[in-house]
């Protein structure tokens, strides 16, 4: 393709290689953003968290609305009633 044009490029010729330049540093941008996302993510988003209790958890659940009062106290003294946790 070189000189077809005799060195003049037509406003669609400008248009396109602009078109292309933007779109091929907009790939590389959205590619580096996504690359530094993917390493700095953390593992957040587990259900149960390690360390807490399920004293913890009941109580989690009773401040977000998820049970109610009777629920809760109810759910409370099952767990005290079936003694301390044992760690396997």
């Amino acid at each position: 393709m070189k000189f077809w044009f005799d060195h003049d490029v037509s406003g669609w010729g400008w248009f396109a290689m602009s078109a292309s330049m933007i779109l091929f540093w907009a790939l590389i941008i959205t590619a580096v953003v996504l690359l530094l996302r993917a390493v700095g993510q953390t593992s957040e988003h587990t259900h149960s968290p390690k360390g807490h209790s399920p004293e913890q958890v009941l109580a989690e659940r009773f401040a977000r609305g998820e049970i109610d009062e009777e629920e809760y106290r109810r759910r409370l003294a099952t767990l005290h009633a079936s003694g301390p946790p044992t760690k396997p």
